[in-house]
């Protein structure tokens, strides 16, 4: 029984639109092709309170896992255990969201984290900011970012073309699926708590996201 759920649960048919019924009036305007982009919403201020405006607009979007946990809480009754899943999403092109999931189990602890981390996806604006490069193509970023959570630190500084993602595991993962090909980071604090240090990267790429003008710093 198990084995067929399980197996059931992996052979979800992928995303329609023409099934999709939107609960929400940005919904309706993105099935009904008013708004092609998701850019057009970030514009707009407008907060995506459905899954599936982010599966009809960015429908590349990559997952990895990066953490399972095993989490406990002790009530009066008995100890609850749940897992909890760490998930990066993005298209390699300018878009990037990080997720948390937790249930009794890990595959529906996995699906849940893969929708909170689309309902917080980004838009960056990616550039040259390398003295060293200047040559105008979005590899990297066009400024230095920083970012701390708890006690993980973490400086984005661009790289000329050529050099590589230089970053630790979690961070990589996040600046990858950014679709940030060269770039140096520096951490410092506790590198090894692996949700600290991808949500530090978050933020930093977040801060970029929010700059007014940021089209600016492109080249």
């Amino acid at each position: 029984m198990f084995f067929r759920r399980r197996r059931e649960e992996e052979e979800k048919p992928a995303f329609s639109i023409e099934a999709w019924q939107p609960r929400t009036k940005l919904g309706e305007m993105v099935k009904s092709g008013q708004i092609k982009s998701i850019e057009e919403i970030f514009a707009m201020g407008k907060p995506i309170k459905e899954v599936e405006i982010v599966d009809a607009l960015l429908p590349g979007l990559e997952a990895k896992n990066i953490e399972t946990a095993s989490v406990q809480r002790m009530t009066k009754d008995a100890r609850k255990q749940k897992y909890r899943t760490t998930v990066i999403v993005g298209d390699r092109k300018g878009h990037v969201g990080i997720g948390v999931g937790k249930t009794v189990e890990v595959r529906p602890a996995f699906d849940e984290a893969v929708k909170n981390a689309k309902m917080h996806i980004i838009s960056l604006a990616l550039g040259c900011g390398s003295w060293e490069c200047n040559c105008g193509t979005q590899h990297s970023l066009p400024i230095t970012l920083r970012s701390k959570v708890g006690t993980a630190e973490i400086i984005l500084k661009p790289a000329p073309r050529g050099v590589g993602v230089v970053a630790g595991v979690n961070a990589k993962v996040v600046l990858e699926l950014a679709g940030i090909k060269d770039i140096w980071t520096f951490a410092k604090g506790r590198t090894r708590d692996k949700y600290n240090m991808a949500l530090a990267t978050f933020d930093a790429l977040r801060s970029l996201s929010q700059m007014k003008n940021v089209d600016r710093l492109k080249a």
